[in-house]
């Protein structure tokens, strides 16, 4: 008889995030900024249906880098936790702590699962307060860790090369358009140090804007004012206008 192969848990567990860490980083890099009404999602993302940022609940945004399939459940997931709750308690008691302890829970009940390979996922839950001070980035890398980010934050492809560009730009109070530009430099910019341009039709752009007077803060910035944000302009942002209808919970 043969005897077992044998590996520890600490080379297994190694195995495992390195190999989650891989599928994360083949996929495009997004970013996360404040700004001073609010937060602003920003990626690389060429199609026009398959969404990396999306609307969890009235003030809290989703943001996620890796499998479409592994991070869609997820999202189903966290809606239906925060519809649950919402309605059994009170619109208020949905959080995006809560919502990240939750994700929390689930990918590190995965990850150390020996049953089944980890997700290849990388998710930024961010809520919009009343005030700057209120905001509420949170960061899950594949293992359920949670990482209580501010100002900016990158997850997916080269992250931590734009990580560091955006840490060394972002400011506090910076207007919508400001934090636009800052984010597209610093997706545009490759490991190497070299820039390449990122036109417009490639990108996803949503924002959680507290100045809007609906109770759902987030909206898609897409067309004519999406373009006009990128050559420095700040059209409102607080109303629905013409470009695209918010999405449907």
């Amino acid at each position: 008889m043969s005897t077992p192969f044998y590996v520890s848990p600490q080379q297994a567990m190694a195995d495992r995030a390195e190999y989650a860490r891989k599928g994360i980083a083949r996929g495009r890099s997004l970013v996360v900024l404040q700004f001073a009404d609010g937060i602003v999602f920003v990626g690389e993302n060429p199609s026009r249906a398959l969404h990396k940022f999306s609307e969890i609940y009235d003030r809290i945004g989703f943001a996620a880098a890796g499998k479409y399939n592994e991070y869609e459940n997820l999202r189903i997931g966290g809606v239906r936790y925060a519809d649950m709750r919402g309605y059994t308690y009170d619109r208020a008691d949905v959080t995006a702590r809560g919502l990240a302890n939750v994700y929390a829970q689930t990918l590190g009940t995965i990850f150390s699962s020996a049953a089944e390979k980890p997700y290849e996922v990388e998710l930024v839950v961010a809520e919009v307060g009343d005030t700057t001070d209120g905001d509420q980035i949170y960061r899950l890398p594949h293992d359920g860790s949670i990482v209580d980010e501010h100002g900016s934050v990158a997850v997916g492809g080269n992250a931590e090369t734009i990580s560091s560009y955006l840490d060394q730009r972002h400011r506090d109070g910076m207007t919508l358009a400001e934090a636009l530009k800052l984010a597209v430099q610093a997706l545009s910019r490759d490991t190497n140090g070299s820039e390449r341009e990122i036109p417009a039709e490639r990108l996803e752009v949503a924002v959680l804007d507290r100045t809007r007077p609906q109770a759902r803060k987030f909206k898609r910035i897409v067309g004519r004012q999406l373009a006009r944000l990128l050559e420095g302009e700040n059209p409102d942002t607080s109303s629905d206008g013409d470009d695209e209808p918010d999405d449907e919970k």
